[in-house]
């Protein structure tokens, strides 16, 4: 309020507008309140109650109030502004929070130190739960917030942390708190009508945060090279992909060489590798399995026969089947056949 009341006695005396300097004067307490963190509705409050008290006697009360209409005008103004700045720096600070939290990025110390700002508890272990979409999203677009504003008002009183990164939406909660990870799955599909959401392992520490997003986005990349379509993934359930993948090489070669041979086949391999995939899906169960194919047990019988004769591996043998199985599994994650090993 520095200076209001000898503006406002001056001009109301006269009737003039406030000058140049008059109005800067206000802007630049405007964006000093502002940056304190002062509320709007007492600083308004202010203005008013000091155009009451300062008023010069006798004064035309249009020209009291055209003058205070010109100072909270301009006062507005430079509040807004500097408003809107401390925002933008707010979202910056937190975006950069989120990327290095999520990749493991910075010292951890310092990353420990941002997270209860944030609204995380690191002396808790966290899990994070990625939810991928028809389309890309921002955290500005309707879809994650009206997602984040459920989620809160559902759990308002937790530590959990709500963003969105590459398009995906991202919750972050302590790992006894599993209900909250499968709320926001089922928000997220109510919302989108068509989604999937991977939740990573449970891991201490900041760190272990970064690891646990990893696992999740490694489980909708999983769910897509093998056509999973259950709307929510546990990492934990599907540590075996991990596994073959991480020998890559040792994977070419088991497909290729208990595989390679159904190229042989009339019509290529992928008819018969369709076969085993539902064979083993329905548990070796062949009327199961013919049904799933649209198939005779006997087309589905001579199918296997087939195999039998072109790999030298039979499907009903439980000697065979692991390797069997394991090739077939190696296969859809090298998308073979139809990318070349």
């Amino acid at each position: 309020m520095e200076g209001f009341e000898e503006i406002l006695a001056d001009a109301a005396a006269t009737g003039r507008r406030l000058n140049r300097d008059e109005i800067e004067s206000r802007r630049a307490l405007g964006a000093r309140a502002a940056e304190a963190g002062q509320g709007w509705r007492a600083l308004v409050r202010a203005h008013l109650a000091a155009g009451r008290r300062s008023r010069p006697a006798g004064s035309d009360p249009d020209s009291v109030l055209t003058v205070i209409e010109q100072a909270v005008d301009a006062f507005a103004d430079g509040y807004e502004r500097a408003q809107r700045l401390v925002v933008r720096k707010e979202e910056a600070a937190r975006r950069e929070f989120v990327d290095d939290l999520l990749h493991g990025r910075g010292d951890p110390g310092r990353l420990a130190s941002r997270c209860e700002r944030f609204g995380l508890r690191l002396s808790r272990a966290h899990a994070v739960a990625v939810a991928e979409g028809p389309e890309k999203y921002d955290e500005a677009d309707s879809v994650p917030r009206q997602v984040s504003g459920e989620l809160f008002a559902r759990f308002e009183n937790r530590r959990i942390l709500f963003t969105t990164k590459d398009g995906r939406m991202v919750c972050i909660a302590p790992s006894d708190q599993d209900e909250v990870l499968t709320h926001f799955a089922k928000l997220v599909y109510a919302a989108t009508g068509d989604s999937q959401v991977a939740v990573g392992r449970p891991r201490e520490g900041v760190v272990g945060i970064g690891h646990s997003y990893e696992e999740a986005l490694n489980a909708l990349d999983v769910a897509q090279r093998m056509g999973l379509d259950d709307p929510v993934l546990r990492a934990a359930d599907l540590l075996v992909f991990p596994v073959l993948a991480r020998d890559r090489q040792a994977l070419v070669d088991l497909v290729r060489y208990t595989l390679g041979p159904l190229e042989q086949a009339r019509g290529g391999a992928q008819p018969l590798l369709d076969t085993l995939t539902a064979y083993f899906d329905a548990g070796c169960v062949a009327a199961a399995a013919a049904r799933e194919l649209s198939l005779s047990v006997r087309a589905l019988t001579y199918r296997l026969e087939r195999i039998h004769t072109l790999t030298g591996c039979d499907p009903a043998d439980p000697a065979h089947r692991y390797a069997l199985q394991t090739a077939v599994l190696g296969a859809r994650l090298l998308a073979w056949p139809g990318r070349p090993l």
